[in-house]
């Protein structure tokens, strides 16, 4: 795993959608470090579930109850 990215692959974390990206998706951070999260708008405050960490930025699911 690339030592750079501050969060990883099947962990929750709880986050704010900062931002929504080109494409559709939620923009998320963790200690600075770009997720992105489908079905998140602006202002959500979520726990998310990592599926997939690039080097640099992460792909997440909203973590089901």
């Amino acid at each position: 795993m690339d030592r750079s990215a501050p969060v990883e692959e099947g962990e929750a974390y709880d986050v704010t959608i900062e931002d929504i990206a080109r494409e559709g998706d939620g923009i998320a951070r963790v200690k600075g470090f770009v997720i992105f999260v489908p079905n998140a708008k602006v202002g959500y405050e979520v726990a998310i579930k990592v599926t997939k960490v690039m080097r640099k930025f992460a792909f997440a699911e909203i973590a089901e109850d």
